[in-house]
């Protein structure tokens, strides 16, 4: 063929032996994201063989990181965060502190400047968002306060991170790079009018792009075509990504992420999220494939030490850290060792920020390779490190007092206080979670002088309840003591405001076990759960935005209302 097929080759290649290297990691219980990397290493050029268009993969990968970070930022919830915060905010902060001061310790024997163990610990210090989500999935831990609490942590290394790119391009010369910008213009002038630009994009975002973006989205969904949404959700993540970096020298990174974030503030976030998400898988199996082509083998045999090194710091370094974290905020060791485990590994941002550095100059060439043997290895031992968890808790366990008498420690808001009033006893409604639904439903109920116990997962937003005094008890409710804990052998009525289908079965058989007349009103996001609900007869189901925002409250209302 005489016509250049350059782009093509190189995304068959990409996504046919990433398509096979992720089955056979699958296959051995790792994650598929090694078999991507695998799949680069072997297309690029350190390794015999066809080797695909550096330049093109390139460009291929920044969409990828574009679409990433759009997908980053339409979960990101600032309630979420906020009801962990307290352990989230600096257990994130003194744990990425530490990682990045053991990079640049390890790095300076080695002979490395400041500068380049800097890049090179904080690329080592942020874990990888998809493979802890796809590892507490895996193990049905999505939606236990664990979970919770690692997510929330990894959010504030989410975000840590994107401040550091767009730091770090004003601060290259200073670090030892090469700036971007001409060598007259002070630092301080630099890093003000970065800081500058990067407010005035988010204000834009905040004030105009929160009322268009859903404007916009609503109007598209209106027509019913499938395409014109999934067109109209990619082109402003991409389109707000590349206008960030023309008009206000904003990294592709961070455009994406705000456009996401935006985005979630519409009625259709979800839907966005699940029309895109397709694509977005695509294009980040491009990037981890890109990635992998920047892997030197070599490294392994030349500096095997250096690679043992990295790894320890990724693994050991950062879950002792975060145990150690974790245990000093007063959580029981069984949550301590999960996240320990969930932030033992490295992934999307590390490469991300080492790549910037590489490109500024403040990284060297073994630097890349080093940080990609370290996720490599971490990425598959993680699932390891998941399993070991109960072998080690019960070892250790029987090994100390110090440890039995931290897994022992009780939860102070487990049950309810004994100066709870009559009415929050008999006949009050339980309602399972205090999300956005979960709070829209106790303001209505509150309004209408409905008496309700809330049952929640997360210990730092019961506490909030109770001191607006609003009965409440932290725990899992699929679990029947956290239900029998909010009393729900005298209640009129279950409301459960998650949306997980297999902890609502537990719920309801728990919920009719000792009151077999209770009312029970569910609510998913899924039409295919909502209609095997109603075909089990588990109780009055809402379903989608529009049920849940206009149907639910006014029914349970109208359930307590005198006949």
């Amino acid at each position: 063929m005489e016509h250049n097929v350059t782009l093509i080759t190189t995304i068959a290649a990409g996504f046919g032996l990433a398509l096979v290297f992720g089955f056979i990691a699958e296959r051995f219980k790792l994650s598929a994201l090694v078999g991507y990397l695998v799949a680069g290493i072997l297309i690029g050029p350190a390794t015999p063989g066809f080797v695909a268009d550096a330049h093109i993969a390139s460009q291929l990968s920044e969409i990828g990181v574009m679409l990433l970070m759009f997908g980053v930022g339409l979960h990101f919830s600032i309630d979420d965060l906020m009801s962990v915060k307290r352990i989230a905010i600096p257990g994130a902060i003194v744990q990425m502190t530490i990682a990045t001061l053991l990079g640049m310790y390890v790095s300076s024997l080695w002979g490395w400047t400041m500068g380049e163990g800097l890049v090179f610990g904080l690329s080592l210090s942020c874990a990888s968002t998809v493979v802890l989500l796809r590892a507490l999935e895996s193990r049905n831990l999505l939606n236990t306060i664990n979970a919770k609490i690692t997510v929330g942590w990894l959010v504030v290394e989410d975000l840590i991170t994107v401040l550091v790119l767009v730091l770090l391009p004003p601060l290259a010369s200073l670090l030892g790079g090469s700036a971007p910008e001409a060598e007259s213009t002070s630092i301080w002038q630099t890093i003000g009018m970065t800081l500058l630009q990067v407010v005035a994009f988010v204000m834009i975002m905040l004030i105009i792009g929160k009322r268009l973006l859903p404007w916009l989205l609503w109007h598209v969904a209106k027509t019913g075509s499938r395409e014109l949404f999934t067109l109209a959700v990619i082109s402003a993540a991409i389109g707000i990504a590349y206008g960030a970096a023309v008009l206000f020298s904003v990294s592709f990174a961070l455009g994406a992420f705000f456009a996401g974030m935006v985005m979630r503030e519409s009625e259709f976030s979800h839907r966005a999220a699940q029309e895109s998400l397709p694509l977005r898988d695509a294009f980040a199996v491009l990037f981890f494939v890109s990635v992998g082509m920047l892997f030197q083998p070599s490294i392994l045999i030349n500096k095997p030490l250096s690679v043992l090194a990295v790894v320890g710091v990724i693994v050991v370094g950062k879950s002792i850290a975060a145990m150690a974290i974790t245990l000093a905020f007063r959580y029981p060791l069984n949550t301590a060792l999960v996240v320990a485990a969930s932030l033992a590994q490295i992934g999307e941002f590390s490469f991300i920020l080492a790549g910037l550095g590489a490109s500024l100059g403040i990284l060297p060439i073994d630097g890349m390779s080093l940080i990609l043997a370290g996720a490599l290895i971490s990425i598959a031992i993680n699932p390891l490190l998941f399993s070991a968890i109960n072998p080690f808790k019960k070892w250790l366990v029987g090994l100390s007092d110090l440890a039995s008498e931290l897994e022992k420690r009780s939860d102070p808001f487990a049950e309810l206080p004994m100066s709870t009033e009559r009415k929050y006893l008999e006949g009050q409604v339980v309602l399972v979670g205090y999300g956005r639904v979960g709070r829209r439903i106790a303001q209505e109920l509150t309004e209408h002088d409905i008496p309700f116990v809330v049952a929640e997962q997360n210990r730092e937003l019961v506490e909030g309840l109770r001191k607006k005094g609003i009965p409440a008890v932290s725990g899992n409710a699929s679990e029947p003591s956290v239900l029998i804990q909010a009393h729900i052998a005298n209640a009129s009525m279950l409301v459960v405001a998650t949306p997980d289908t297999i902890d609502v079965r537990k719920m309801v058989d728990t919920a009719k076990a000792l009151r077999p007349e209770i009312r029970i009103v569910l609510r998913t996001h899924n039409e295919a759960e909502s209609e095997l609900l109603r075909k089990d007869n588990l109780g009055t189901v809402f379903y989608g935005e529009e049920e849940l925002a206009n149907g639910m409250c006014k029914f349970i209302v109208s359930q307590f209302a005198p006949k």
